[in-house]
C-alpha cells in the first residue's frame, strides 16, 4: 500500500520522527482556514507520484487568500494520471539545509539498503545518476538491524558528520518501519536541517508489503479508502485478481505468477508490448475469467488479448465457459488468442471451437499470433 504524503507523515510520526504541523484540505475554504490556524504554508498535491513540485503541484501562501488560491488551483489538477482529491497544508520551514534519507529493497542483492545523501531535495535517482559518490549506502543486518556504529559511518561518509548525533537516531526510528510495518521503501525527501538545527521530515513517502497486509489491517481501514490509484488496478483489486498496468497494447491473462510472467517475455520476444500482467490464479472458474477480461478491456489502449493457461488445478473447460460468456458479454470485437494444456484441455479446446475462437497449439506461437493480429488491427 502506497500512502500518501500526509499519511505516511502521520505514521512517521507515530514512529518518533518530527514532522511539521499540518492539515489536510478538501476545499479551498479549508485551505484557508489551516493557513490562518499555522501561518505561512506549503499547499501540496496529495498524490502517490513523485514529482508534485515539477508539475504544479506545491505552492507556498503567506496568507488565508493565497492559500485559498492555491488550493483551489490544485484540487483537480491531474498529476501524472492522477486527480487531487485534496491537498496538506504544511507549516512553511526555515530551511538550512536539505538532506535525503531512505530505505528501500535492493533487488540486486536482496537485501535492504539505507541511503543518505547530502543533496536533499532531489530525485534520488538524478543524485546516483549525477553524483553517485554522494550517496552513502548501507545494507543493515536484517535479524539486528543497524549498529550504532554502522549509522555513524553511514552519515560520516555521506559528509554530514556533524549531524551525526540526530541523525543516527532518527535513522533508528525510520528504519523500525520495515519490522513493525512490512515497509518496502520509506523516504523523506528533503529530510530538513531549520535554522534552529531542528532535524525534521519536510516530505515523506512510505509504502508497506501487499502480501503483509492481513497484518497491517489497521492501516487499511484508516487509509485504504482515502487512496488512489491506477483506475484498472483499483478495479481489478475489488474483483480480487492480481492485476498490474504496463505500458503496452496487449492485455495478459495466465494462471500463475510464472507463467504470466513468461508470457509477458514471450510477447515482447514477439516484438509486442504488454499492457498489463494479470494472474487469475490457480483453480479459477469461469466468472474469474470473465471478470480479468472485463479489466483488460476497460483500457482503451488495449488492441488484442493473449490467455495463456496450464490446466493444473484450473480446469480448461471452465476457462473456455468464461471466456466465451465474457467474450460474448462484453461484445468483443479484439483479437482475441488462447494458449490451453493441462487438465481437461481437449474439452476446453472443443469448447472454444465450437464458439469459434482457434486456440493457439504452443505459447509461443500464440504469442506471436497475437502480435501480428494487433499491427493488422492497429
Amino acid at each position: 500500500m502506497k500512502l500518501l504524503e500526509y499519511q505516511a507523515k502521520e505514521v512517521l510520526a507515530s514512529l518518533g520522527i518530527p514532522i511539521p504541523p499540518g492539515r489536510v484540505a478538501h476545499t479551498p475554504d479549508e485551505a484557508a482556514a489551516a493557513c490562518s490556524e499555522l501561518g505561512p504554508v506549503a499547499v501540496k498535491a496529495q498524490v502517490p507520484v513523485g514529482g508534485r513540485g515539477k508539475a504544479g503541484g506545491i505552492k507556498l501562501a503567506k496568507s488565508p487568500g493565497e492559500a485559498r488560491q492555491a488550493a483551489a488551483q490544485i484540487i483537480g489538477m491531474d498529476i501524472k494520471g492522477f486527480k487531487v482529491p485534496l491537498v496538506y497544508c504544511e507549516a512553511a520551514l526555515e530551511i538550512e539545509r536539505e538532506v535525503y534519507l531512505g530505505f528501500t529493497v535492493d533487488r540486486d542483492a536482496r537485501a535492504n539498503i539505507l541511503m543518505l545523501s547530502a543533496k536533499g531535495g532531489m530525485d534520488i535517482e538524478q543524485v546516483a545518476e549525477e553524483a553517485p559518490e554522494s550517496i552513502a549506502r548501507l545494507y543493515p543486518n536484517p535479524w539486528r538491524g543497524p549498529l550504532d556504529f554502522e549509522l555513524t559511518r553511514l552519515v560520516f561518509e555521506a559528509g554530514l558528520g556533524e549531524l551525526a548525533r540526530p541523525l543516527t537516531s532518527l535513522i533508528k526510528k525510520l528504519y523500525r518501519a520495515i519490522p513493525e510495518l512490512d515497509a518496502v521503501t520509506a523516504e523523506i525527501n528533503p529530510l530538513v536541517v531549520t535554522k534552529k538545527g531542528e532535524v525534521i521530515a519536510g516530505d515523506a513517502k512510505l509504502e508497506t508489503d501487499e502480501n503483509a497486509s492481513w497484518r497491517h489491517r489497521d492501516l487499511e481501514a484508516r487509509y485504504g479508502a482515502l487512496l488512489e490509484g491506477d483506475r484498472y488496478e483499483v478495479e481489478a483489486k475489488k474483483r480480487a485478481l492480481t492485476y498490474v498496468s504496463l505500458d503496452g497494447e496487449i492485455g495478459i491473462i495466465g494462471n500463475g505468477a510464472g507463467l504470466c510472467m513468461g508470457t509477458l517475455d514471450l510477447v515482447q520476444r514477439a516484438g509486442g508490448r504488454a499492457a498489463n500482467f494479470c494472474d487469475i490464479g490457480g483453480g479459477a472458474k469461469a466468472e474469474v475469467v470473465e471478470n480479468a477480461l472485463a479489466v483488460i478491456l476497460m483500457n482503451p489502449r488495449v488492441r488484442g488479448v493473449l490467455m495463456n493457461v496450464f490446466g493444473g488445478i484450473t480446469r480448461g473447460d471452465e476457462v473456455a465457459k468464461g471466456l466465451v460468456a465474457a467474450r460474448d458479454n462484453l461484445k468483443m470485437k479484439l483479437p482475441l488468442v488462447v494458449r490451453m494444456s493441462g487438465t481437461r484441455e481437449e474439452e476446453g479446446r472443443q469448447i472454444l471451437k465450437q464458439n469459434g475462437i482457434e486456440p493457439g497449439a504452443s505459447a509461443w506461437e500464440a504469442a506471436q499470433k497475437i502480435v501480428e493480429l494487433t499491427r493488422v488491427s492497429a
